[in-house]
């Protein structure tokens, strides 16, 4: 009996049974272990019959507990739908009618036989469901079970649960981060690909965020821990993976109603056919055949298999929009800051005066700009590098004006152009879609340096893609002045452009498309959440920053690339449209099994092989998710 359980445990393990919650393991290993039993007592039964012929009644009794022990949790299952509405247990109904019809006609090795076929197609679909769910069940397996706190100078592990806002830990190449956190020292490469489905590994310095579940890759870092463990984007993830898990979606509802009527169907046919060809096999074989493991698969199946390539990619399902909503979406809102564009000031150009060459602008305005919080001085930062050693200039900032720099008798003045102009300057008209910034130099009128927010690389080529999905409108919503809101919405080829909205314009904007159509809402930020919870589909962008656009919106990205929106619904319509060839495949099968079976071409056994053709013809087809990534899609 030991050797039998070790068997059902190496064979649960082979299965990929670290995927499972403890009852399923249970589940699982108990169901082996018995169709294992019921082997046994099949070939001792059958070894006792060929030695002592003449003793039926002791060869009945082997096969009866043979039959008893196979069929057992078939038994329990049907007498529970029998009690139940459930048509979870419809299989077992039918199976266990067609046990007792094989043991009553006398085919007791039949009766031995059918449950413990059963049992190894039930195995082999189960393994097929986990490699889909192993990509889900993956993440959790990163998840960083300690970390090396810091205090007072000595590091010391401890469990990452027990980490709390404030404390410091110390996070090596190689670890994976163990909360969500700010960087206090130190300079590495991350790998965030398990959160963001990003190949590339993203530089991060002293004040960049860095997140649970991540993984550093080359440089030590010192971390101060933001968020509890419990409360980080990759326990997040992890919830909304187990809340995804449970979605009904509406083609479900509809196969459990055909299913209570295709179970008194085949009970109805298996009736008819023994009684005008009083061939009770042929009954027994329909009862077999009929078994609806595939009907119970045609959307679970691809359900899960959508759900592990959303999740390696960065798309996290919080909702059945993903398919009652998100395949009929016609109409494409934008935010266009942090959305459409990067959401960071960049300079554009640099136009110097006459005499005045582009380095000594761009380091005059830095020197006036190297102290300075504000975005604009933030981007002549970024453009001017290293370059030059400005730390013997005196700075000052002027509220809404601008900086000004002062060395000995050096003066630098740095700002807008009606500042510069109430200074004496003479400063020409420059029309730029984004901020204008002047530079002097002891008198002398330096030259400009213009601002603009860059339109994200992916873009242009994500709204092409949604346009060949069949989406009839692209719209951008934006708070941005008219000028910067053309500029953007032209290089990215809206239909629709709006500007100078309040999020509440948002709103409004939203509820009217929504009375033509089928409106996605795709935003970043805040200002985006009433228009995420007003859209049909809300999908948040970069979703590890804002916890607020996640929890308004259906779906939830974790990177920005725009190229993700079309690949949402492409992935929702290659689910919904294998859905509806699963249902066409697997009732198929079935009815064509019926007929064989009726015909007397299927017996018993070989029916309870054959039966899981639908089975395994759905868990292939559904298998085709699986390979769907944000660059291609399924062939029609």
């Amino acid at each position: 009996m030991k050797r039998i359980h070790s068997m059902a445990d190496d064979s649960l393990r082979a299965a990929g049974g670290s995927s499972l919650t403890a009852s399923e393991r249970e589940r699982i290993e108990n169901r082996i272990f018995l169709a294992l039993a019921a082997l046994a007592c099949l070939f001792a039964g059958l070894i006792y019959r060929s030695l002592f012929p003449s003793q039926t009644a002791v060869t009945g009794f082997i096969f009866l507990a043979g039959c008893l022990i196979g069929a057992s949790p078939a038994f329990v299952a049907a007498a529970q739908g029998f009690l139940s509405p459930n048509t979870t247990n419809s299989t077992e109904i039918l199976v266990t009618i067609a046990i007792l019809a094989s043991f009553v006609s006398g085919s007791h090795v039949t009766a031995v036989l059918i449950p413990v076929i059963l049992s190894c197609a039930h195995f082999f679909e189960e393994r097929s469901i986990l490699g889909g769910r192993e990509a889900i069940e993956g993440l959790r397996r990163m998840q960083a079970k300690t970390a090396l706190l810091v205090e007072d100078g000595a590091e010391r592990s401890v469990d990452a649960a027990s980490l709390v806002p404030g404390q410091i830990v110390a996070v090596k190449p190689g670890m994976t981060f163990p909360i969500d956190g700010t960087v206090l020292s130190g300079k590495s490469n991350v790998d965030q690909k398990s959160l963001t489905g990003e190949s590339l590994p993203q530089s991060v310095k002293a004040g960049d965020p860095v997140y649970a579940g991540t993984v550093n890759l080359d440089g030590p870092l010192t971390v101060r821990v933001d968020k509890p463990a419990d409360n980080t984007s990759f326990a997040k993830i992890l919830e909304l993976m187990h809340r995804a898990e449970r979605i009904t979606i509406p083609e479900a509802r509809v196969i459990d109603t055909f299913l209570h009527y295709y179970i008194p169907f085949s009970l109805a046919a298996a009736g008819a056919v023994g009684l005008f060809t009083h061939d009770i096999s042929r009954a027994i074989a329909i009862l077999v055949v009929s078994c609806p493991c595939g009907q119970l698969l045609v959307s679970s199946a691809p359900m899960i298999a959508a759900l592990g390539t959303a999740s390696r990619h960065g798309l996290l399902i919080k909702n059945s929009k993903f398919i009652e909503d998100l395949t009929r979406v016609d109409t494409v809102v934008l935010d266009k800051t942090g959305t459409l564009t990067l959401g960071e000031l960049q300079c554009t150009d640099l136009q110097p005066q006459p005499g005045v060459t582009k380095s000594e602008l761009l380091e005059a305005a830095a020197v006036a700009a190297k102290d300075s919080l504000h975005p604009i001085s933030r981007a002549v930062a970024a453009a001017a590098g290293t370059a030059g050693s400005w730390t013997d200039w005196e700075v000052r900032e002027h509220s809404g004006r601008g900086m000004e720099a002062r060395r000995g008798g050096d003066v630098i003045l740095f700002g807008s152009a009606g500042w510069l102009t109430e200074e004496g300057f003479d400063v020409p008209d420059v029309s730029n879609i984004g901020p204008v910034s002047w530079t002097a130099k002891n008198g002398r009128l330096l030259g400009c340096l213009l601002f603009g927010d860059q339109v994200r690389n992916s873009a242009p080529e994500a709204m092409g893609r949604l346009r060949q999905l069949g989406v009839k409108r692209i719209v951008m919503l934006t708070g941005d002045n008219d000028s910067s809101a053309q500029a953007v919405g032209k290089a990215c080829g809206m239909d629709d452009i709006r500007s100078r909205l309040l999020p509440e314009d948002k709103l409004e904007a939203v509820r009217e498309l929504r009375g033509s159509g089928v409106v996605l809402v795709a935003g970043d930020g805040v200002n985006d959440v009433p228009a995420l919870a007003e859209a049909d589909v809300g999908l948040a962008l970069g979703a590890m920053g804002s916890d607020a656009a996640v929890d308004s919106a259906d779906v939830a990205l974790m990177n920005n690339d725009l190229n993700h929106i079309p690949f949402a619904l492409d992935l929702a319509r290659s689910t919904r449209r294998i859905i509806v060839q699963n249902v066409a495949l697997t009732f198929s099968i079935s009815f064509v099994m019926i007929a064989l079976s009726a015909a007397g071409i299927v017996v018993p056994l070989t029916g309870a092989v054959l039966h899981n053709v639908g089975a395994f013809a759905v868990l292939l087809n559904s298998s085709r998710l699986l390979s769907l990534t944000p660059e291609g899609s399924l062939s029609r």
